[in-house]
């Protein structure tokens, strides 16, 4: 991507925030709409028949989760946010709201789920993890550290768009195992899919993170520190100056 103009990077963001977006849309659809007229005929999670509450914890997981689902990929539109500011930041409540909710349905969701202890152990830690990076980008953000902030909803986010992944990595696992690998069955192919669906994304988060949040502000760093401090004074910035200016003591932030 350094070698691409500034033009076609702006295309390739666009088209991946499009599939994003479209993804997340489609997926927040097709999970919550049973949920949401209450059909339970039509339920696609095996339940636990003596637990007369699981249906109504994974409902109320999957509609305020595929919300958050749908929110998020507009968080992170730059436009968006400088523009309608208030509209971020309330639109940053509903999905904070969505996360606690569906994490808190999730925990007991999965405590009887008759998937396995595999998938529970995997959707136990998921559900943790999103909790915590919430927890971390609100309070970042309360004390104003806006680039922070970013980084821990972009983690956040990854884990959000575990649903997404489930279910991409569901379907061609069961293609590979209809076409090469006959021996496998379902459920061996449903655990390596829960597990992937959260490890893949935090690993593509990360990578995200390091090359287009942080490489780019050290490398903004480092020319400041050592750009003159005006015109005609030789005289350079002091890489601490720098890091105090950049780390923004200004209007505090909010979700």
């Amino acid at each position: 991507m350094k070698d691409l103009t500034k033009s076609t990077r702006r295309r390739w963001w666009w088209a991946l925030w499009g599939l994003l977006a479209v993804s997340a849309a489609a997926v927040a659809l097709y999970s919550a709409e049973p949920y949401a007229v209450g059909d339970v005929e039509r339920n696609r999670i095996p339940l636990d028949p003596g637990v007369a509450s699981h249906y109504l914890s994974i409902a109320v997981h999957a509609i305020p989760s595929s919300l958050a689902l749908l929110i998020g990929p507009f968080q992170f539109l730059t436009r968006f946010r400088v523009r309608y500011p208030r509209v971020h930041r309330v639109a940053g409540r509903v999905y904070m709201v969505c996360v606690v909710l569906g994490s808190m349905a999730a925990l007991f969701a999965a405590a009887f789920s008759v998937s396995g202890f595999s998938v529970q152990v995997a959707f136990f830690i998921l559900t943790a993890a999103w909790l915590y990076t919430l927890v971390q980008a609100f309070r970042t953000i309360r004390r104003g550290e806006v680039g922070l902030h970013r980084v821990w909803m972009i983690r956040n986010y990854a884990l959000t768009f575990a649903s997404v992944s489930l279910r991409i990595y569901l379907g061609l696992g069961l293609a590979l195992q209809a076409n090469y690998f006959p021996s496998l069955t379902f459920d061996d192919v449903y655990h390596a899919s829960a597990w992937a669906s959260f490890l893949v994304n935090v690993l593509v988060a990360e990578y995200f993170i390091v090359q287009r949040v942080l490489r780019p502000a050290a490398r903004r760093q480092g020319a400041a520190a050592t750009a003159p401090a005006s015109a005609g004074d030789g005289r350079r910035v002091p890489v601490d100056a720098v890091g105090a200016a950049g780390s923004g003591s200004g209007t505090r932030g909010r979700t």
